[in-house]
């Protein structure tokens, strides 16, 4: 049996009122389990640490802790974007990074394709009139037919596309690479051609990480791109998102709707705008999360870390210089 002294540690670091992820008891069995929650209790638990579980995606302690970061040789994060681990000394260093890619990809492609039916069969409107006890006969859209264009052609991209050409979408992406074979889109553009392809998409979907490329990548000229008649769903970052001239563009007319998971500031203000347009639809950084989530990331990770004993290769390793795992 392994003695305490021969276990790795492994360092869990969760948002500050976060409850310990499920399923660590499994992982007790072969290492050393520390927890933190800020800088401070970063700071405690980094020494001697091998491996880090990442929990909080938004978490800021790891860049200021990262001086008592004495062992560490690997970090997965329990999200699918990475964005908030990507400072310097990280990027440049030799700690090998993963994410969560594959947990979440079916549920969100599952919310996209919801929100687009719901704009087709107008069922924001059909709400309205049931709270209001009014009977209003009107036609609505068929999804059949429309195109739909996927801003980030990885692994949640390619669910999309595959839900939504099962509802015979026409369905088109954007990526670094343009490619024309690619088996779940009729085509895959350049990420230059984006302009061009958002003038002929009906429903445009963000579901790129957040790089310094993508962060306000639509803003007020990318939304008068865009057909009058064009609704957009951001399931990938808020602050790839100009919120401001989303909201100007959806006053104007410049595009005719809008169902956003994600935004530049969490919780979204009680005040903001966004919450009383009628062709607005919104929730709470929830796209992904099924019932059962948390321990599906345990199990991931766990997964990883019988890799990482056996010294086999790491799975969904991110390109820290692209900010996300690139297959």
């Amino acid at each position: 049996m392994t003695s305490s002294a021969d276990k790795p540690i492994v360092t869990v670091l969760t948002a500050p009122d976060e409850k310990e992820p499920p399923g660590l008891d499994a992982l007790r069995q072969r290492a050393e389990v520390r927890f933190a929650s800020d800088e401070a209790s970063l700071r405690e638990t980094l020494p001697g640490t091998r491996v880090m579980m990442v929990t909080d995606f938004r978490t800021e302690a790891l860049a200021a802790a990262w001086p008592t970061a004495d062992k560490l040789e690997w970090i997965h994060a329990t999200s699918a974007g990475v964005d908030a681990l990507m400072f310097p000394a990280l990027i440049d260093g030799d700690v090998t990074v993963t994410n969560a890619q594959g947990i979440f990809d079916r549920t969100i492609a599952e919310y996209v394709l919801c929100s687009i039916l719901m704009f087709c069969k107008d069922f924001p409107k059909s709400i309205r009139l049931q709270q209001a006890h009014e009977w209003k006969h009107r036609e609505t859209e068929r999804a059949q037919g429309q195109r739909l264009l996927v801003v980030g052609a990885g692994s949640i991209g390619r669910q999309i596309a595959r839900l939504a050409a099962g509802v015979g979408l026409n369905v088109h992406g954007t990526a670094r690479t343009a490619r024309q074979d690619d088996p779940d889109f009729e085509a895959v553009h350049s990420n230059e051609a984006l302009v061009e392809q958002l003038g002929l998409a009906d429903f445009v979907v963000v579901a790129a990480p957040l790089t310094p490329q993508t962060q306000g990548l639509f803003d007020r000229k990318a939304f008068q791109a865009m057909k009058r008649s064009a609704r957009f769903i951001n399931i990938g970052r808020g602050p790839i998102v100009r919120t401001d001239d989303l909201v100007a563009s959806l006053q104007a007319g410049e595009i005719a709707g809008a169902c956003l998971d994600v935004f530049e500031e969490e919780p979204l203000p009680p005040e903001h705008p966004l919450w009383d347009m009628d062709n607005v639809l919104t929730t709470a950084h929830m796209a992904g999360d099924f019932i059962g989530w948390r321990a599906a990331l345990t199990d991931q990770f766990l997964d990883n870390f019988d890799r990482w004993q056996m010294g086999e290769s790491l799975f969904n390793r991110v390109d820290k210089k692209l900010g996300y795992a690139a297959k």
